[in-house]
């Protein structure tokens, strides 16, 4: 019997959506392995007769408890009502918002779940290019030093012990001195952490929103910068810190001069005059608890013309191609939408990025973000290779949910991260074993989404937390992990040479007797991958199930044909912590048995 209380749909948000112009996601969930088939039936409300088609619906994902099935539907004429069918070969369950049924509804344009209309300009649709890029963060003030005139006077010798307060004198020119080592890597973006005048070594205390602070430069370096950047096909994300300032920050050091009597005090959230901190905690709204960084106040006009200038300005001024977000989910959402209009009018290919590390539905309506710092799909990819906290199958399955979290189009655009200024290093985590950290970049780099590499990681440097995590960048080639940077290199080099490893095609392929090896395929239109990954300190020798094991399976590194193993699998000797990519035409069909499949 149907398990009907683990059956859910509703109209809207990642369950049914536009996902282009002409192109609806229909979304069901049925408990895990509890429903064989399920149609999808739909029409138009005003006249069934006119339009109306049966589409059997692919189990699209799964997580530990259920099945995420999906259908792509074009309606003829840009509306749609729809039901369920809902088939276990001994009955069928008709699934309509109304209800559940025996019978099929007769009248339809009443009790069937509705979308209204297909209106292209409700269409959430990131930039484009985002799909394509690979990102790679920047921390300014550690990343190279390229003119010591500009460096601060207490600025110690590149290479020392960071602190949380000491400096190395990193600059734009830095940057741009080592371009070609961005360019070499093969990364097509770069993310900046704050560029502004502040007082902190890493720039979220704002101190004035429209100068580059000049321990790192001149705004016309940071253009030149950025023309750099884009002659060489790379382009520029700066991190906006919207929700607070610094405490250096002329209106604030005004509010703290003339109290409730200035003219700015409403630009801040004050709780209690004088400002001050008592027993640890400011009398004022601050992010954290942190005195130096006081919380803007995004309702009142003034600041919110103010920040709005910021966010259009440094679009038109430097060409930038985006902003990243600080705090994004403690600014309230109308300033948010108004910061999508501002940006998208001066450039409407800029990539709007928000911090945000929950459930971040409410800002991926189309109308504020066009993704979020996608640290859910990081944590799964530290439990399973750093931490090793959990298995392949876990892992699937809570890859699979997080896929049924979003609309596709956010999912292809989400900034897939292992590492930033504000976790301990990805080589740290993985207690040294570069083995572990190469099969995590693996997998970011064979999945859908936007991958971020954290400046360093690519030749081995690691760190525990903040400050440790972000040392001066090691320039020396023989203090270097050359053949990491050359791996790193050729997953890059991978990814953007077939659409296949960055599309939306997924299937995991369960390897009941190993639980520490993960095997998926990926695939588009044109060809087919198989990876296999061994996460465990012992060597195994595995068969792999597969639909077509003679359907021309290559390594897809050397060319060589891939052993056949047992009926209908390849065969694998996998190393500890080894893994294998193999290739095929497109002709060869999915894994037998896949524990979360994505469709196109």
């Amino acid at each position: 019997m149907i398990q009907l209380e683990a059956v859910y749909h509703r109209m809207g948000q990642n369950w049914s959506y536009a996902y282009d112009d002409d192109t609806l996601h229909i979304r069901l969930r049925t408990k895990r392995a509890d429903v064989p088939r399920v149609d999808l039936i739909c029409g138009d409300k005003y006249d069934w007769s006119k339009a109306n088609e049966e589409v059997a619906m692919e189990r699209w994902c799964s997580d530990a408890l259920f099945d995420y099935w999906q259908a792509a539907v074009r309606p003829k004429y840009r509306r749609l009502v729809y039901y369920f069918a809902l088939r276990d070969g001994q009955e069928t369950v008709y699934y309509l918002e109304k209800g559940f049924f025996e019978q099929p509804p007769t009248v339809m344009y009443e009790g069937l779940f509705d979308f209204p209309y297909l209106n292209p300009q409700d269409v959430h649709k990131p930039p484009a290019w985002v799909k394509e890029a690979v990102f790679y963060q920047i921390f300014p003030e550690r990343f190279a030093n390229g003119d010591p005139s500009i460096s601060p006077p207490d600025a110690l010798p590149w290479g020392g012990v960071p602190t949380p307060t000491n400096f190395f004198g990193g600059d734009l020119q830095g940057v741009i001195d080592h371009l070609d080592h961005l360019s070499e890597l093969g990364v097509d973006a770069v993310y900046f952490n704050p560029l502004f005048a502040a007082t902190t070594n890493h720039k979220y205390d704002t101190t004035d929103y429209m100068r580059v602070d000049p321990q790192f430069g001149t705004n016309e370096k940071l253009k030149e910068l950025v023309e750099a950047c884009h002659a060489r096909g790379i382009r520029v994300l700066l991190d906006g810190v919207f929700n607070h300032c610094g405490r250096s920050f002329a209106p604030f050091q005004d509010v703290l001069e003339k109290g409730p009597e200035s003219r700015y005090a409403d630009w801040f959230r004050v709780r209690q005059w004088p400002l001050g901190v008592v027993d640890g905690v400011p009398t004022y709204e601050t992010f954290s608890f942190e005195p130096i960084m006081p919380k803007l106040n995004t309702g009142n006009p003034e600041v919110k013309d103010y920040l709005l200038n910021v966010g259009r300005y440094w679009i038109e001024e430097v060409g930038l191609d985006g902003w990243r977000l600080d705090v994004a989910n403690e600014v309230d959402h109308e300033f948010w939408r108004e910061f999508r209009r501002v940006v998208k009018q001066a450039n409407p290919s800029a990539y709007i990025l928000g911090e945000i590390m929950h459930d971040a539905m409410p800002w991926l309506q189309g109308d504020q973000f066009d993704a979020v710092m996608n640290y859910p799909f990081t944590n799964i990819l530290l439990n399973f290779f750093a931490h090793r906290t959990t298995d392949a199958t876990r892992f699937a399955h809570a890859i699979g949910a997080q896929l049924a979290s979003y609309p596709q189009q956010i999912s292809e655009v989400a900034f897939n991260l292992l590492g930033s200024h504000d976790t301990v290093r990805l080589l740290t985590l993985c207690e040294g074993d570069k083995r572990r950290l190469m099969l995590a970049t693996l997998f970011q780099m064979t999945f859908q989404g936007t991958p971020c590499v954290y400046y360093g990681d690519e030749i081995g440097m690691d760190g525990a937390h903040d400050p440790l995590n972000r040392q001066c960048m090691e320039w020396d080639p023989a203090k270097q992990d050359r053949p990491l940077f050359d791996f790193f290199r050729s997953l890059i080099a991978l990814r953007k040479a077939h659409p296949a490893v960055r599309g939306s095609g997924l299937a995991f392929v369960p390897i009941e007797s190993q639980p520490q090896v993960l095997a998926y395929e990926r695939w588009d239109a044109n060809e087919r991958f198989l990876i296999v990954m061994n996460n465990q300190e012992r060597p195994v020798s595995i068969d792999v199930p597969v639909a077509q094991a003679d359907a021309g399976w290559r390594d897809a590194n050397t060319g060589a044909a891939v052993s056949a193993g047992a009926a209908g699998a390849l065969h694998a000797e996998l190393p500890a912590y080894g893994y294998a990519i193999w290739r095929a035409p497109a002709s060869a069909r999915a894994a037998l048995t896949a524990e979360a499949s994505v469709a196109e």
